[in-house]
């Protein structure tokens, strides 16, 4: 009986050599890859949180300059969020009201390539359409028409495109092409919310050109 055993014992050894001999190196293999994602998920998820603390500490600083008006030390503190977290959210906003400080300080070139920044570096889309359409609205007041309108076809979201209608009248006026401005303005309160605040401005502006507000409203809800 032992004997039996002891043959049976030997068979499943040999088989069990044979198997590992023929999968050994693919089963260690797939292994070893299995736990070198996991070891490299686990590091890439530390890493990740690591730079949105380190980023979000140096946006804290970009913020108490923003705070106290110093667009100098706003600006600075942008540029090194630019440099070192350039792929974050931190660095898109930190642009955004880098240029408005800077605008409100007379510095229209400095907010220029703020925007500038975020239009082609921005984290999201979001960011980098918002960034356009300000950009745009500058280069209009600089009568760089051409600029503006090149800035304002890069803007691909729906969900701008009411203000995007709404600067290129700008534009168009601007440039005393009055009807192609109504237009522009007719299509951009079409496409703005009823609730939104901003349509007064449109139809202030539809207004200038002779179309009154009452009716244009009329006209959008259809």
């Amino acid at each position: 009986m032992a004997s039996h055993l002891d043959l049976e014992e030997q068979e499943q050894l040999d088989q069990l050599k044979a198997f590992w001999k023929r999968w050994g190196g693919l089963i260690t293999w797939v292994i070893t890859a299995v736990l070198a994602a996991y070891a490299g998920w686990q590091g890439w998820n530390w890493y990740q949180r690591d730079q949105a603390a380190q980023a979000g500490a140096m946006y804290a600083e970009f913020d108490r300059a923003l705070a106290a008006q110093d667009a100098d030390k706003a600006a600075a503190a942008a540029g090194d969020l630019k440099a070192r977290f350039g792929g974050t959210g931190f660095a898109a906003q930190a642009g955004l009201q880098a240029a408005k400080l800077q605008l409100e300080k007379g510095k229209t070139d400095e907010a220029k390539q703020s925007l500038a920044w975020v239009a082609e570096h921005g984290s999201e889309a979001s960011y980098r359409d918002l960034a356009r359409l300000r950009l745009a609205g500058l280069q209009l007041d600089s009568k760089a028409y051409d600029e503006a309108g090149k800035t304002l076809d890069a803007i691909k979201s729906k969900d701008f495109e009411a203000l995007v209608a709404d600067r290129r009248g700008d534009a168009l006026l601007l440039q005393g092409k009055r009807d192609e401005a109504k237009a522009q303005y007719q299509k951009s309160l079409a496409g703005l919310p009823k609730e939104q605040d901003y349509r007064r401005i449109v139809e202030a502006k539809l207004s200038t050109l002779g179309v009154p507000a009452a009716v244009e409203t009329t006209g959008a809800a259809q």
